[in-house]
């Protein structure tokens, strides 16, 4: 045995150093020895064919092309991951990083978002603009504090009333039965506190119910509803614009702070340059839909001025009730001058 040893060690003895330490490279870059891809699950509630999708679809492509596939993003559309609170329950636990989150899922990061999601506060695109410009930083440092970096923000349109019969005023709604996402229960509390017969319905349930009267009235986004084939229930869509609704992508702050920091400023302006994309994309949906179904029976109830300002007193009645439970006082305010001071300089 001793003399095996010895022949084996002469033998590797002659081999040129050179040789051995290009053998030991070849070892460590092989496949069975590379460092593993750091994956992120991304949950999203969004169908994988529709412009949101293949934004996210588009971010995963970048990040991949970006990192030479040291980042690999898996998106899992279509809401599989479960509902708000399941995915913010999957991202505490780390059995997701990512997540696209609507104004009521970052309600639980940070409550003042919601606020943007105010019935009638908000009331067009320029204003948005207006809003997000001011805030946007201030909201996302809120959302930092929670453990969870903002990667981007989503605009998925205006969320508008759809009802049986025409909707004009506030009386007009009162009188029909609303049905409504439990899941949104911030918003139906508003409604709720204005008087509005509120009956809790699945997503998915919300055609049986405006069929079998168990509901007369929704309030969606048009694409929501050009998608789910409801217009041809509640044929009815008011003019004026409820709600801007928003979504976010966050990733666990820990998570992103795993990525290389070379990476980090090319990965921002990927998702900050398809966020503008789908913005313009989102617009001429949403236009395009309201035609479409339009030319298949919708009709457009456009509300006067007079009309709109029913709207708006309504909620400016119910508002101090809501402050402190569904509202963030201090950045309703806020809102609130900014917008006015807007709306004065224009007339």
């Amino acid at each position: 045995m001793a003399i095996c040893n010895e022949k084996l060690k002469n033998r590797v003895s002659g081999i040129p150093f050179r040789f051995v330490i290009a053998l030991v490279l070849i070892i460590l870059v092989s496949p069975v020895f590379a460092q593993r891809p750091t994956q992120i699950r991304l949950a999203s509630p969004v169908p994988e064919n529709t412009p949101w999708g293949q934004y996210l679809n588009q971010i995963a492509a970048d990040w991949r092309r970006i990192t030479n596939g040291q980042v690999e993003l898996i998106v899992f559309h279509n809401g599989v991951a479960g509902t708000e609170k399941d995915v913010l329950q999957k991202l505490r636990v780390n059995q997701l990083q990512a997540a696209v989150l609507s104004s009521y899922g970052l309600y639980e990061l940070n409550p003042a978002v919601m606020t943007l999601s105010c019935p009638f506060l908000i009331r067009n695109d320029e204003e948005l603009d207006l809003v997000m410009k001011e805030l946007k930083d201030e909201l996302e440092s809120m959302i930092t504090r929670q453990g969870y970096f903002t990667l981007g923000w989503a605009r998925v349109g205006w969320v508008k009333f759809f009802s049986k019969a025409p909707v004009f005023v506030p009386a007009d709604l009162k009188r029909q039965r609303l049905g409504t996402n439990a899941d949104q229960e911030e918003l139906n509390r508003v409604f709720r506190s204005m008087g509005f017969q509120m009956v809790s319905v699945a997503r998915n349930d919300i055609l049986v119910a405006l069929n079998s009267n168990m509901a007369d009235a929704v309030f969606l986004s048009p694409v929501a509803v050009g998608g789910l084939q409801i217009f041809g229930l509640a044929r009815n869509m008011a003019s004026i614009n409820i709600a801007p609704f928003l979504g976010s992508v966050v990733i666990r702050q820990r998570t992103w702070d795993s990525i290389p920091a070379n990476f980090k400023t090319q990965m921002i302006d990927a998702v900050r340059r398809r966020e503008a994309e789908l913005d313009r994309s989102v617009k001429n949906m949403e236009a395009e839909m309201i035609r479409t179904m339009g030319n298949h029976g919708l009709v457009v109830n456009q509300l006067t001025r007079a009309q709109e300002q029913q709207w708006y007193d309504e909620i400016g009645r119910a508002m101090p009730t809501l402050f402190g439970t569904v509202y963030d006082r201090a950045t309703y305010t806020r809102i609130e001058r900014m917008l006015t001071n807007f709306r004065n300089n224009r007339r």
